[in-house]
């Protein structure tokens, strides 16, 4: 989670706007418009959601591994964390 004012102001900035994207996303579902501006919408909110994904993830891994650790297996617990989010973002 960004833990700074401006980075939490950056995602919730992204949120917002993902949310509008999906709120356009129903409306023109609920019109029956054409499957092309659909597809493109679908595209802009899965980039929105990936753009907050990356500013999240990014902040957790500078907090986390940014310095080091006063125990390895602390540190290593870290990494695996990482990885873990890493995976799942990735599926």
């Amino acid at each position: 989670m960004p833990h700074s004012p401006e980075e939490k102001k950056r995602v919730l900035a992204r949120v917002r706007r993902a949310r509008g994207q999906l709120e356009a996303l129903e409306r023109a579902l609920e019109a029956g418009a054409d499957c092309g501006p659909v597809l493109q919408q679908i595209a802009a909110i899965r980039g929105a959601v990936n753009g907050v994904m990356s500013q999240v993830l990014e902040s957790h891994l500078r907090e986390e591994l940014g310095s080091p650790a006063e125990d390895p297996s602390r540190r290593q617990a870290g990494i695996d964390d990482a990885v873990a989010l890493v995976r799942a973002y990735l599926k």
